[in-house]
């Protein structure tokens, strides 16, 4: 092997989200792997260097790879940033338009006419709260046939960046900042009708402050009406990573496959690990993510999941998120699995 593929370290990243990634991490099934080649995991998003935790948005680092998300790897790409696409995860959860109970909105068709709170971060990194906002409220408003333009949408201005949801002291002792928080205070002082709310957060958001469901799509049939920026998720490595190690990719692949496989006969376990990786308790975690979570943190790269992310990269370039258009295709390696199946076969 050539000096300049003998790497010593790999940094990496994931959401705090189910994902084969962080099931991996908590398994300790990652570090073993990679501690075999001789190279240390450095989680970029645990990091204490600001610079270093931006990667998790920008993935700018050398030789990583990130999990989660899709909207700001997707925006990277379009930006130019050397990645690709090795995987692909379709984790459903719960997805919902909620109000309060006086605005007397019952249904979806209420809210024509009405205002829609969609958080707004400053610029710099790809705001991808309010992109999974504005697809929540079109995906709903469509199962109506019903059309964005027949709602007042309100911007609720925000001045932290992400980046800021893991330094200060209003996180008291806790790892992240509970989420929907700016929105659901504006939707109590009526300056807002109804907000977008998903995931454990928005579950526990709208038990705490017992909401009304205007729609809930989560689990919707049609996979078009559940694609958003959590469904589903990507997997993604840095250029160098890939065309340098690529073996070390495939290892990667290889790793989450084996927890994949694991989680399919420990559904209790799971969610257990889910919990701890969301912060949140299992109760949450099983109301949110339904009971068959277990079966849904495989990893591929199958025909549909890239239509997905096509499906959804198309509508963040519709709606001004991108830089620029790409070709998905274009985005996708496959070799580690082409090289998974030969293992297989020999």
């Amino acid at each position: 092997m050539t000096l300049k593929n003998a790497i010593s370290e790999i940094w990496y990243t994931r959401c705090p989200v189910p994902t084969p990634v962080g099931l991996a991490v908590q398994l300790g099934l990652l570090d073993e792997t990679f501690a075999r080649e001789g190279i240390k995991l450095n989680s970029i998003i645990d990091s204490k260097d600001r610079a270093v935790r931006s990667s998790h948005f920008d993935h700018h680092l050398s030789y990583s790879f990130r999990h989660g998300g899709n909207v700001p790897p997707i925006r990277a790409r379009s930006e130019g940033n050397p990645t690709r696409l090795v995987g692909i995860t379709w984790t459903d959860e719960f997805q919902a338009i909620i109000t309060l109970p006086e605005t007397g909105i019952k249904t979806t068709k209420d809210l024509v006419g009405r205002r829609f709170g969609v958080a707004r971060r400053p610029e710099g990194i790809v705001d991808f709260m309010h992109a999974t906002a504005l697809k929540g409220l079109v995906s709903a408003l469509s199962l109506e046939g019903l059309s964005h333009k027949q709602v007042e949408i309100v911007d609720i201005h925000l001045t932290d960046s992400v980046l800021d949801g893991r330094e200060g002291p209003q996180l008291y002792g806790l790892r992240n900042r509970q989420a929907y928080g700016a929105e659901i205070a504006a939707l109590l002082r009526s300056e807002v009708d109804a907000i977008y709310v998903k995931g454990t957060p928005g579950i526990s958001v709208a038990n705490l402050f017992a909401t009304h469901t205007v729609a809930e799509f989560g689990f919707h049939p049609d996979p078009k009406i559940r694609i958003n920026s959590g469904s589903p998720r990507v997997l993604t490595v840095d250029e160098r990573l890939a065309e340098d190690r690529p073996d070390l990719v495939t290892k990667l692949i290889g790793t989450l496959q084996q927890a994949s496989a694991w989680a399919e006969t420990h559904p209790d376990d799971v969610r257990r690990f889910v919990a701890r990786e969301v912060g949140a308790s299992e109760e949450v975690v099983a109301a949110a993510n339904g009971p068959e979570l277990h079966r849904h943190l495989g990893i591929g790269l199958e025909p549909e999941l890239i239509d997905a992310i096509g499906h959804y990269k198309d509508f963040l370039h519709e709606w001004g998120f991108l830089k620029a258009n790409f070709d998905i295709n274009d985005w996708v390696d496959r070799r580690p699995y082409d090289a998974l199946d030969a293992r297989a076969v020999a």
